[in-house]
């Protein structure tokens, strides 16, 4: 590996500015407080919202910056109030670090609507004043053990990392909008990372599943790998309108920007269409097309620990993990180059383990 760039006691792979290419990087992780837990990183897998901040897609991206909120690896050292899990055992770290613990959110388990939620990366971090959070493209990471998640034993670490967000970011919206009831019709667009997961999700929750897609060429994948029941090609206009009124509920992972219309016309009356994914523009929507069939439009964003946790549990219970193609720490940039052609099936997973020295 080429030398890192800094001085520290991690070593991770940092974005310096917005051409978001990544680098050796040494930065200081905090030393462990009484409730803190330091994991040993083996995997780290990558999001695709990792690329928008590497790159400021977003804007407000602080740098250096190493992305990564797919975390699992060995816990190595425990402060000494620390409960729920101890050395030796496999600990995972998603989307957030910390958070404000007294909100109404907070309070609810859903951390992840807390105004001083604290996000993995890229963050002021305020355990560690005028210093930014650094995610898991890295060696190790000291986390609250609040927002620790335990590995089930039957999750490999490398399966389990893509869970943390492209799981659970399906997952929690399924739950909580009743789209995960045995015999329910499910519709799903958008067959990448979190797509592909709604797709198992739905099929582990004991409903039909249809993919909606734009391209003919996913359909023997979906069905004959993923498990779907239908396949929808979103540019035929007979198989579309045939399809009117056929679906319970609606996954919506696709980040590009499309209508809404069309897949509204899918639902039946009480039907439920859930927004994952964010395009760059508002959507355009009209009241009559939500208010003839009662229908509603709704969105999410990922999901809080103590259902992470519960997720975990589901999918070490029903095999449900994600298709994926592991990767070393070096090949990073041309996986980037990679995920902006939709050049992947359908998680890149960094063996953080084996590659990063």
């Amino acid at each position: 590996m080429a030398a890192e760039v800094g001085e520290g006691n991690c070593i991770g792979y940092a974005a310096r500015d917005q051409s978001g290419f990544l680098s050796p990087f040494k930065f200081n992780r905090r030393e462990v407080g009484p409730k803190d837990v330091r994991i040993r990183i083996t995997h780290c897998g990558i999001c695709h919202s990792d690329l928008h901040q590497a790159k400021n897609e977003w804007g407000g991206s602080l740098y250096p910056m190493v992305p990564g909120h797919e975390i699992v690896g060995v816990v190595e050292a425990v402060g000494s109030e620390v409960t729920k899990i101890a050395v030796g055992q496999r600990g995972g770290v998603g989307c957030m670090v910390d958070s404000c613990r007294t909100c109404q959110a907070c309070k609810e388990h859903v951390e992840q609507f807390c105004p001083g939620t604290v996000y993995t990366y890229n963050r002021p971090d305020p355990k560690s004043p005028g210093e930014v959070t650094q995610g898991g493209y890295s060696s190790s990471i000291v986390c609250d053990e609040d927002f620790v998640l335990s590995i089930p034993e039957a999750l490999s670490s490398d399966l389990a990392a893509p869970l943390l967000c492209a799981g659970i970011t399906v997952y929690s919206p399924m739950v909580y909008y009743g789209a995960n009831k045995p015999g329910m019709r499910l519709g799903v667009v958008g067959l990448g990372g979190l797509g592909h997961m709604a797709v198992k999700f739905g099929k582990a929750f004991g409903m039909e599943v249809t993919v909606l897609s734009t391209s003919p060429s996913k359909e023997k994948e979906a069905k004959d790998v993923l498990g779907a029941d239908r396949f929808i090609v979103t540019k035929d206009a007979e198989a579309m309108k045939a399809a009117a009124g056929s679906l319970d509920a609606i996954v919506d992972t696709v980040s590009a920007q499309h209508e809404l219309g069309p897949y509204l016309e899918l639902l039946t009356f009480n039907g439920k269409m859930i927004l994952v994914g964010v395009p760059p523009q508002p959507y355009d929507l009209h009241a009559f097309q939500l208010i003839g069939g009662r229908k509603t439009v709704a969105g999410s964003l990922i999901g809080g620990v103590k259902e992470t946790q519960e997720m975990l549990e589901f999918c070490a219970q029903k095999g449900v993990v994600p298709m994926i193609e592991v990767i070393d720490i070096q090949d990073i940039n041309k996986a980037y180059e990679r995920m902006m052609k939709s050049d992947v099936k359908y998680r890149f997973v960094i063996d953080i383990e084996k590659s990063l020295k």
